[in-house]
């Protein structure tokens, strides 16, 4: 039973959440216990109120996701859970995710980043009850919550963030919408249950993906030779990035197209143990480049 309600939850979602985390660790201020600790319950804050949003939405496509090869193993979809018990479940994390909020938000329940975290809610929300059937306005709303996880880290932890980290955070969140519209596609089965897959072309997620893909990499590579971040990294090599952001993004396109997740970044990440490989070493030597004082 417990083991149906963490499935629910969709933890391994969480990594999206995983953004919350980029303001303060560009900033170099992750060494201050304060601010780790805010970040955190920012992270847990917003993970549970993700999951609120995955219940709700798994509860009002119940139906639709009984005739989905992949989705009708979802606990509500295969009645392993009530549709009954499932709403009280999300209003309990949802409560709890503002529990959260207020210890990482120092103690006040009403902020700015309050408004971020309600905003994810509710943008999502609006997702869930018919938007996601509007093509491109469905990529809009996605990539708005990546945007909403930058700006929300960004405010907890009082960091003020690069314009170029906006720019890239929402091109490639548009990259990624994309390309899980198109992984979507790959899907037998997804054009049954999502109504919007109809409205798009392979032809035309191709293009957008490599649009935005190419918008992506040029931001990227302004930012690390952006003033502000060579100074934070204290060189110019940080460029040097470059080419292995490149090979991450030609294999998670590749991953897309071989069609064997179903497009979702998460799904496509743990998909691929090179994709994985590729982001693990982009971690470690970001975080060499950023800390290489603290760790050397």
């Amino acid at each position: 039973m417990i083991k149906n309600y963490i499935k629910l939850m969709r933890p391994k979602h969480y990594l999206k959440n995983g953004l919350i985390l980029a303001p303060l660790f560009f900033s170099k201020e992750i060494n201050i216990l304060n601010k780790i600790i805010d970040v955190l319950f920012a992270f847990l804050a917003f993970s549970l109120i993700s999951s609120t949003i995955y219940i709700i939405n798994d509860t009002m496509d119940a139906e639709k996701d009984r005739q989905h090869p992949k989705k009708c193993k979802r606990p509500i979809a295969s009645g392993q859970i009530s549709k009954r018990n499932a709403i009280i479940f999300s209003i309990f994390l949802f409560i709890l995710s503002l529990t959260f909020h207020y210890f990482g938000n120092r103690n006040k329940l009403f902020s700015i980043s309050t408004i971020y975290l309600i905003s994810y809610f509710f943008i999502n929300l609006s997702y869930s009850l018919g938007l996601k059937n509007k093509p491109i306005l469905d990529l809009v709303l996605l990539s708005a919550g990546f945007l909403l996880r930058v700006l929300y880290g960004g405010e907890i932890t009082d960091v003020p963030i690069s314009y170029w980290l906006y720019l890239i955070v929402i091109t490639f969140s548009f990259y990624m919408g994309f390309g899980k519209r198109r992984g979507e596609l790959e899907i037998k089965g997804d054009k049954n249950t999502r109504e919007v897959l109809k409205k798009y072309s392979y032809e035309f997620l191709d293009k957008k993906m490599s649009i935005f893909m190419a918008l992506t990499l040029v931001f990227y590579s302004l930012w690390t030779v952006d003033k502000k971040t060579t100074d934070v990294v204290g060189s110019d090599l940080f460029i040097w990035t470059v080419p292995l952001v490149i090979i991450i993004f030609l294999r998670y396109s590749y991953v897309i197209e071989l069609g064997e997740s179903d497009g979702d970044p998460v799904e496509v990440l743990l998909s691929d143990k090179v994709l994985i490989s590729l982001v693990i070493v982009y971690i470690l030597v970001t975080i060499i480049f950023f800390y290489k004082n603290f760790i050397f």
